[in-house]
Parts: structure tokens; C-alpha cells; sequence
């Protein structure tokens, strides 16, 4: 049987455009079904004042709160199975991020000191944090304060006696609707006959997203003013593949949908049977496919699916869920954790990658805290943050180093733009060595340094750079971002982000050029190296790895393994020719469907949408 791959396919003709949404492909799917709009209703905080007396049983009273949310998200992870590695890591970091200092200390020192109530102090915390994360541009981490947010009105339920499943009521197969979910709401909807959802909030990169395509339940998020649009009992074509729905559609349209979404099950089905095979053409070129993770818990998705190691293990994490900088030995005992459990796989470790447009507020020490910058993408971020707090740096490179004797660490320096820059990080791991050496502390003194290439001043001198390190690590997400001068934040030039802009790729073949004139290898390890669409092209300019959410390797694996090196060498010199991005999609739409039948079949305009 050929399989018509529907990503986002062609728009029933009968379906008027008035009577299709459009929004993002937050969970890949095809469902169709009645909806149940899900509205939340929270209760205004309200502020009082109380006496001294008063305030040791509010503390106890908000304490009590934080314990009893904390046992509820416990309770729901005791429900699933370790099959839901990805999910479950969220649900750990949540149950982590209860008991978080910034949280509770500070709520406790605001009813203590200046006699609040726990909800009206709880609210302010809130709101600080809030404000420190409207600075920030980076996509990535700014989709983490909803995680804060969802674990905030945990507390804030305890506090008021609600309970905090809005889907209890549903007893029928049903897509839900609300202008959100938190990945807990989404956990839940496995148990309580839910197709999928449809939010009016939410990225492609917010936990609710990723637990929803962890559980592989279909999802479309960002939709506009969907609460509104749609009335509960309502029928709907939820298409998680290409980001639409479609409103009271005919029976016929729904017959069709209906047989996508058999496809694709099969589809899926045979996905599972790719994931330890080897990632490699049909012609015997082997490409290393590995995983981007943030947190320890994320390993076990990583050994599930099939990973070839770690591209990017984002170490931020450890600095945003604590009050304090993280002292060398927990560093050390993370990392050494992480090291030896995927050894001898090799682990990609950036270092410290904050400032500017990521949370740096969060490190509470006031001597790291970050002045409000005008424009922080181009301000103290990354490295140069690093730089300007070396102890900080040396710290983690400290711990690094003592973890490397543990398995295969490659180091990696995110954002770095100058060969001044590389050399002054040089040195100062120069200094850590000699240091452990003087205190006869094991390290490997061959670890690997690899830099992040993601602005254009790294492409250029990408020739010298490559002289001086092990391994290229392309960040596309910011490549493109300060290639096109687009801030994918900006709603009014987000449409202009095109990872398939010529300039982007010819941007890209460089680097890979310039790094394998110097015999090293080059990675790519943005949001690009995950989707099967782009993946061919990348594949075409010469990329010796691919790093990606753990979930997507098993599907660009298959698409590896029906690839021939030559073509996709074919491919990458036409898309090199070509004008602009719409022109590299219109080659895309060509070449898909003839070299991978089986996944685009005839229908490959997806790439257009």
C-alpha cells in the first residue's frame, strides 16, 4: 500500500475558508469528533491584611498548600508507565519546581513581613516573575513560564480547596477546547476519553506540546479566539499535522479524515521498527542522529527512541530552578550521571547559556543578576555573559571535566562570534586543567570542544574558528533569527522567520565546508534537524549530525535510511541555486514525493504552508 504522508495536505474543497482555522501543529494527528469547550473561570485574588498573631498559621496554611499540590502531581505520575519517558520529565521537573525557592520562600517572606495573605503574596511572586520573563525573546525558554504558571495554580487550587481537573466531567469521546491546558490537564486526558485538544495559547516548544506528542495525542494550539468560535457538541476535523481544523464538516469530508488518520496509524506503527536500526543511506553513508535534552529525567527518552548520544544537552536548567548558582559538586553529580548512563555514546554539554533574552534573573545572586537591556538579543548573553562572570564559567567547567572520566563529554561554547572570544575560553579551561592536575583530580585531558555557530560573524570566520576546535555545532533557530533579522516574537515579522532561506543555507554549506577542510565535524542542532521536510536539505549540504527532540529521530531515520547520498548531494546544490525560500519549498515539493513515495505521496504542499 502507498502511503499519501498528509502533513498538512489539501483543504477539503466543500470546506469554506471561513469554516477552517489555522494555527500549529503543536501534536501530529488526524481525529475527528464532537468538542467540549473548557472554559476557566479563576477566582480574583483578593488582599488582606493580617495581624502578627495571625501570620504563623497563614505560613502553615500556605506551607500545607504547597505539600498538597506537590502529592497531587506525585499521585499523577504514579498513574503512568516509564513508557512515557518525555512526559514524565516534565511532570518531575513540575514536582521540582513546587517546592522552588523563588516560589516559596518568597511568598513566605511577603506574608511574614509585610503581613499578607498567602494568595495575594502567592499572586505578586507571580507577577515578578512574569515581568522578568516579558524580557525575554529566546522562544525556548520564554514557553517555560507557563510551566511556573500551571505549577503556581496548583498551589493557588490547594489554597482556594478546587480541584484541578477540568476534564472529570467528560464521559464521551470528545476533542476539548480552552485558551489552554497544562501538560498535567494533558496527562490526564489519556484517561478520560479525549481525542485531542485545541488551544488558543501555546508553541510548538511548550510542555504541554511536548507531552501531548509524547502521549501521541493530536493537538492544535495557537488557534485564535477558538473558545469562541466553536460551541460544545459541535463536530470538527482536528488535523495536527498541518495545524488546521475545520468546522461542521460534511460526512464525506469526514469519511476521508478518517481514512488519513487509518494511514497514519499504520504509518506509525512501522515508524517503531526504525528505531535501533542503524542511521544510514541506502548507499552505506552513515549521519550520527542524537538528541536535545534539558534535564537528567530526559534520558530514558533518549535510550527509547533510539539516540545516538546527546547533541545538546541544555545545562541552563540547573541555574533556573534554584535561588543560588549551583555549587561544582551538584554540577559534577549531574553531569557524571548523565555521562555514564548513555556512555559510550558521546554527551554534548553547552555551557551556561544565559543573558539577555534568557533568564538570568533567575540566578539570584545579585552580583550575577543582569541590568534591563533594550535589546538583549544583541546584548550580554551566552559567552559573553560567561566571560564576564568567569567564576561562573570556571565553576561549571570544573564540573565538566571531573564528570568527563565518566563517559564521552564534548564541550560545547554557545554564541560565540569572535576568535577572541574562543581563545579567552581557551585559556580559562587551560587554568581549570592545571588546576585539577595540581589537586590530582582524574579528568580527560582530550575532551572534546566543539562552538555553536549561530551568527554570522562565526560563518564568516567559520575557516580560522575550525582551527581551533573539535566540532561545529550549527544553532539554526538563532542562525536564522540574526541571518534575516527576524525576531520570531515579533508578530508583525514572525511570518519572515524562513529556515529555508537561501541565505540560511549557504550560510550553512559554509560552515560545513570550512569544517571539514579542517577535518572536523560539523552538527546541526536546531528545531530544522528535527523535521523531515528540512532534514533531506541539511542532509544534502554535507551535515554529519542531526540533533533533535528525542521523539522525531525514529521518522528522520526512516527517511535517512530510503535516502541515497548522491541525491541529496543533487538536492543541496539546486536548493543552493535557489532565490528565495518559497523557490527551495517549490524544489521541495518536487523532490519529496518522487525519492520518498511512501511518506509524501503525491501530496508534498505542505512545504507551502
Amino acid at each position: 500500500m502507498t502511503l499519501k504522508r498528509r502533513r498538512t495536505s489539501h483543504k477539503p474543497s466543500a470546506v469554506h475558508d471561513q469554516q477552517t482555522l489555522y494555527g500549529l501543529c503543536g501534536s501530529p494527528g488526524i481525529v475527528v469528533g464532537k468538542v467540549v469547550v473548557v472554559h476557566h473561570h479563576p477566582e480574583k485574588t483578593r488582599r488582606y491584611t493580617l495581624q502578627t498573631d495571625e501570620l504563623p498559621a497563614e505560613v502553615e496554611r500556605f506551607q500545607a498548600a504547597v505539600t498538597r499540590a506537590e502529592k497531587e502531581l506525585l499521585e499523577l505520575k504514579n498513574q503512568f508507565s516509564k513508557g512515557f519517558a518525555e512526559a514524565l520529565s516534565i511532570l518531575d521537573s513540575h514536582i521540582q519546581m513546587v517546592q522552588d525557592a523563588m516560589i516559596i520562600e518568597g511568598t513566605i517572606t511577603l506574608i511574614e513581613q509585610d503581613g499578607l495573605n498567602a494568595e495575594w503574596a502567592l499572586s505578586h511572586i507571580l507577577g515578578d516573575i512574569r515581568a522578568k520573563f516579558d524580557r525575554i525573546q529566546d522562544v525556548y525558554i520564554k514557553d517555560r513560564f507557563a510551566d511556573i504558571e500551571y505549577v503556581v495554580s496548583l498551589i493557588f487550587g490547594q489554597l482556594a480547596g478546587q480541584q484541578q481537573d477540568l476534564l472529570s466531567a467528560t464521559d464521551k469521546p470528545v476533542i476539548v477546547v480552552s485558551d489552554d491546558f497544562s501538560p498535567e490537564d494533558t496527562l490526564r486526558m489519556q484517561a478520560n476519553n479525549v481525542l485531542g485538544f485545541l488551544t488558543e495559547k501555546g508553541g510548538l516548544t511548550s510542555h504541554t506540546s511536548i507531552v501531548a506528542r509524547s502521549l501521541g495525542l493530536p493537538a492544535v494550539v495557537g488557534l485564535d479566539k477558538i473558545t469562541s468560535k466553536c460551541t460544545t457538541g459541535e463536530t470538527v476535523i482536528l488535523d495536527g499535522f498541518s495545524g488546521r481544523v475545520y468546522l461542521s464538516p460534511t460526512r464525506d469530508q469526514q469519511k476521508q479524515f478518517s481514512e488519513y488518520r487509518r494511514q497514519h496509524r499504520v504509518f506509525s506503527d512501522e515508524l517503531a521498527g526504525y528505531i535501533h536500526l542503524a542511521s544510514e543511506t541506502l548507499d552505506g553513508l552513515r549521519i550520527r542522529l542524537s538528541a536535545n535534552i534539558e534535564v537528567l529525567h530526559e534520558m530514558q527518552a533518549v535510550q527509547k527512541y533510539g539516540a545516538e548520544g546527546i547533541g545538546l544537552f541544555r545545562s541552563e536548567f540547573d541555574y533556573f530552578q534554584q535561588a543560588e548558582p549551583p555549587d561544582e559538586h551538584s554540577l559534577c553529580a549531574g553531569y557524571s550521571k548523565l555521562l555514564a548512563g548513555l556512555a559510550p555514546d558521546p554527551v554534548t554539554i553547552r555551557t551556561l547559556d544565559v543573558g539577555g533574552d534568557k533568564f538570568a534573573a533567575r540566578i539570584r545572586n545579585s552580583d550575577l543578576s543582569l541590568e534591563y537591556e533594550r535589546n538583549p538579543a544583541l546584548g550580554l548573553r551566552s559567552i559573553r555573559f560567561s566571560l564576564k562572570e568567569p567564576e561562573l564559567l570556571m565553576t561549571q567547567l570544573r564540573a565538566m571535566l571531573r564528570a568527563s572520566v565518566h563517559g564521552r563529554l564534548r564541550l560545547l561554547l554557545p554564541m560565540i562570534s569572535s576568535f577572541n572570544e574562543l581563545r579567552q575560553v581557551k585559556h580559562l579551561l587551560q587554568e581549570v586543567m592545571a588546576g585539577l592536575e595540581r589537586a590530582n583530580i582524574p579528568f580527560d585531558p582530550d575532551v572534546e570542544i566543539g562552538i555553536m555557530i549561530e551568527v554570522p560573524s562565526a560563518v564568516v570566520m567559520a575557516d580560522t574558528l575550525a582551527a581551533e576546535v573539535d566540532f561545529f555545532s550549527i544553532g539554526t533557530n538563532d542562525l536564522i533569527q540574526y541571518s534575516l533579522a527576524i525576531d520570531r516574537g515579533n508578530e508583525s515579522v514572525a511570518h519572515m522567520y524562513e529556515p529555508l532561506h537561501p541565505a540560511v543555507l549557504r550560510m550553512i554549506s559554509q560552515t560545513v565546508s570550512a569544517g571539514h577542510a579542517q577535518g572536523i565535524e560539523v552538527a546541526i542542532c536546531g528545531e530544522m534537524a528535527g523535521d523531515v521536510v528540512t532534514a533531506p536539505v541539511l542532509l544534502g549540504l554535507g551535515v554529519d549530525e542531526l540533533s533533535m527532540r528525542p521523539s522525531a529521530i525514529p521518522h528522520v531515520k526512516r527517511l535517512l535510511r530510503h535516502s541515497c547520498s548522491r541525491q541529496l548531494a543533487e538536492l543541496g546544490v539546486l536548493a543552493l541555486k535557489c532565490a528565495d525560500g518559497v523557490e527551495v519549498r517549490n524544489l521541495l515539493t518536487r523532490y519529496l514525493p518522487t525519492y520518498y513515495p511512501e511518506e509524501f505521496g503525491d501530496q508534498c504542499r505542505n512545504v507551502n504552508s
